[in-house]
């Protein structure tokens, strides 16, 4: 069994980063040296009073040390590092775009006034859970071993315990919808059309391969990684190469 030490040097670049700033900022708050107000997102103080931060560190922020920041810590731990490991297993570059793109598409839902919501850490987790419960929609999940589910239904099952236990469901559906439309415009869309409108930009690309992030990608990796349509099926509950079955 390897040492902590050795798991966390194990852990794929994206993920271990995000999840340390995760547990730094949450600890800071949590301990007092930094009240959350000072990196929550609002979109006055960004643009009046230039605090552009914000933008950024609301990301960061899973609320205070509790049973619930623990779930989304080892949500990070476990889906985005399987995420990162296995379906962009060296495309870390998409998968860096992904988490980008899911970061623009939750301040854009927030700049809604009925869907605001001050941090956006919880989000993104959400939207790491819901994309891989689409890549591995057969996946068999135990739940505090009292249920067993499919991961293909995984996150409305965290929904609806986060309405049991009362706790807000606006961060797990702003996730949910943000986890949607990127893997609409990467996987369903492509599947059903056979076009692409959402690639990673180039000077992704080229960040991840100027400061040697993760392994390199091979050779036609973006062609390797289109999924294919099979002849008769449909693709409501497929995942990248799954398909949802009894």
């Amino acid at each position: 069994m390897s040492s902590p030490g050795e798991y966390y040097q194990s852990l794929p670049p994206i993920t271990k980063a995000y999840g340390t700033v995760c547990l730094a900022v949450t600890s800071v708050c949590s301990l007092k040296l930094l009240h959350p107000a000072y990196i929550a997102l609002i979109y006055e103080d960004v643009f009046y009073r230039f605090q552009v931060w914000r933008l950024f560190t609301s990301f960061f922020f899973l609320g205070n040390f509790s049973i619930n920041f623990g779930i989304r810590l080892l949500m990070i731990a476990r889906y985005g590092v399987q995420l990162e490991q296995a379906t962009f297993d060296r495309r870390t570059s998409d998968f860096l775009w992904m988490m980008i793109f899911g970061g623009l598409t939750l301040l854009g839902l927030s700049a809604i006034p009925f869907l605001w919501n001050p941090f956006l850490g919880i989000s993104l987790v959400f939207m790491l859970l819901y994309v891989w419960s689409r890549e591995f929609p057969n996946a068999q999940i135990n739940i505090y071993g009292l249920l067993n589910i499919k991961a293909f239904y995984l996150p409305w099952t965290m929904l609806a315990l986060d309405v049991i236990f009362g706790s807000p469901i606006l961060p797990d559906l702003l996730g949910i919808i943000a986890g949607h439309f990127y893997y609409f415009l990467t996987v369903l869309h492509p599947l059903s059309t056979g076009k692409t409108y959402l690639k990673t930009p180039r000077w992704v690309q080229k960040l991840v391969r100027r400061y040697k992030i993760g392994a390199p990608a091979p050779v036609n990796s973006r062609a390797a990684a289109q999924p294919e349509q099979q002849p008769g099926t449909g693709s409501a509950f497929r995942g990248r190469s799954y398909r949802l079955s009894d």
